[in-house]
């Protein structure tokens, strides 16, 4: 299997592409890299069109079967409207995220992952880096985590759809926002309102109050089957909100009775647990935890 790594978002130490190369040359798989993977052109890994050409190339190859993205940071946003169809699974998160909408509108497969950075230097036996490998192989993932208080209890089986909130929050109103992407899922799944997942770091407590409140106002609240709230890494509780910031997600939902659940592991974290976006997913949430499966 070929993997291709890209540098369509942020500027990334090149030491990370080497010992990522390395570690997944190891696993036995074939990489190579865009011609401008390692390019720094102020926080981007290259202008506008360097990125997407690399992007284009990728996508256009016959010869490679993955898109591995180095780095999340800022940058998809620019070009997404440049962007070639996702035809194959792209890897990656955060910025990412942006990529994973677009290849929504064909409900194309992609995994929502770690990157170079962890790939290089996550321990071998760590928990992200096996469950990669398995999704790279094509096994089912299969997650069991502790009942979080503020979940609410439920079963559904789904399409799995979402990444981080910021960049969610920023293609609302576009082609690529959420309500296209559950759109899509819902004629492709025999009308199955998909499952969503939200992760985010360092935003303020209330702008992640507004970011939920425009996901209801929009519609997309009321047309999913549940709820995954995965890290909020450095989001600070502010206490004139009067509420948590898990709380305040759950109270954008108060309406809905779909399961919800908190403290998934993903997200800016080390533990960030890969997740097939537009595969199949189902989620068992009661008093004795949480089990998740999620595959192709």
């Amino acid at each position: 299997m070929h993997i291709r790594i890209i540098s369509p978002s942020g500027a990334i130490d090149p030491l990370y592409i080497d010992q990522a190369v390395a570690r997944l040359r190891a696993w036995g798989f074939k990489v190579s890299e865009g011609a401008h993977a390692r390019d720094a052109w102020g926080r981007f890994a290259g202008t506008d069109e360097d990125r997407l050409a690399d992007l284009a190339e990728a996508m256009a190859d016959p010869e490679v079967d993955l898109i591995l993205c180095s780095r999340g940071g800022y940058g998809l946003q620019r070009i997404i409207d440049r962007v070639p169809p996702v035809t194959k699974p792209v890897l990656g998160f955060s910025d990412i995220t942006a990529l994973h909408q677009a290849a929504g509108l064909t409900a194309q497969p992609t995994l929502h992952s770690i990157m170079c950075k962890h790939i290089a230097t996550l321990p071998e036996d760590s928990e992200p880096l096996l469950a990669l490998r398995r999704a790279l192989a094509g096994e089912t993932l299969e997650y069991r985590f502790p009942s979080h208080p503020l979940n609410r209890p439920g079963d559904v089986s789904a399409p799995l759809v979402g990444g981080n909130l910021s960049v969610l929050y920023g293609l609302q109103g576009t082609l690529y926002d959420l309500r296209s992407n559950v759109k899509c899922q819902m004629s492709n799944v025999k009308s199955q309102k998909p499952l969503l997942l939200i992760e985010d770091i360092a935003e303020r407590h209330y702008h992640i109050d507004r970011m939920m409140r425009n996901l209801r106002l929009s519609g997309v609240l009321a047309n999913i089957s549940g709820l995954i709230v995965g890290q909020f890494s450095d989001c600070e509780d502010d206490p004139l909100m009067h509420a948590s910031v898990y709380e305040t997600i759950k109270e954008a939902v108060a309406d809905y009775d779909y399961p919800l659940i908190f403290n998934a592991p993903v997200g800016h974290v080390e533990h960030n647990l890969p997740l097939w976006l537009h595969g199949h997913t189902s989620v068992h949430c009661g008093a004795d935890g949480v089990l998740l499966t999620n595959s192709l």
